[in-house]
């Protein structure tokens, strides 16, 4: 029998990944109430690394949604950015990639945040897949933070993630949600061609 927790997450998932795809701030208020859902169903699966993972998400998301409205880079007037009588305005948060010295920051915090996280599921809960769990967590993390920023490597670490975590889901029978994964994994290759031809 499908959970109906679950099956308003998935829905709503979906909506959120497909407002991502099109650059529609809307899809960060989805986050936020489908990682609400998806934080229950997770802990009482003894998913714990991926419930409190949907704490960090409902914040994130928060941030996220102000970066998408306010942006964040100073350009110079004449530029995309809006005509302000100020030297210089905020210009709308485009999509860009890593810089070389970027993804050698990205992979330590990554390397780094793997064991810890795994190290404590392991010993402060019950969880049987700690390390498995540990590794989804940490890159989720990392795919989040550089979803907030635009950048187009996000959609290389969702796809890592969503393939990991439909094993993970399956080892949890939560069928459902497998699917829901495995979605997200052809949408996070079809928002990366989208992504790319927006890229500055």
């Amino acid at each position: 029998m499908i959970n109906p927790v679950e099956l308003a997450g998935f829905v709503l998932s979906l909506a959120m990944v497909y407002c991502n795809i099109k650059e529609i701030h809307w899809g960060w208020p989805l986050a936020i109430l489908s990682s609400l859902l998806y934080g229950t169903v997770f802990w009482n699966s003894q998913l714990y690394g991926e419930a409190c993972l949907q704490i960090m998400f409902v914040l994130t998301a928060a941030w996220g949604w102000q970066q998408w409205l306010r942006g964040s880079a100073s350009a110079p007037i004449g530029t995309d950015a809006e005509v302000s009588p100020a030297p210089f305005a905020k210009a709308k948060l485009c999509v860009s990639g890593l810089q070389a010295s970027e993804r050698r920051v990205a992979f330590i915090a990554t390397l780094l945040a793997w064991p810890s996280l795994s190290y404590f599921l392991h010993r402060y809960t019950d969880s049987d897949v700690a390390v498995w769990d540990g590794l989804v967590t940490a890159l989720s993390l990392l795919g989040q933070y550089l979803l907030g920023r635009k950048k187009i490597e996000t959609w290389w670490v969702w796809m890592l993630v969503n393939v990991l975590t439909v094993g993970l889901m399956i080892e949890k029978s939560l069928w459902l949600t497998a699917v829901l994964y495995g979605i997200f994994a052809v949408l996070s290759y079809i928002g990366l061609q989208a992504w790319r031809r927006h890229e500055h």
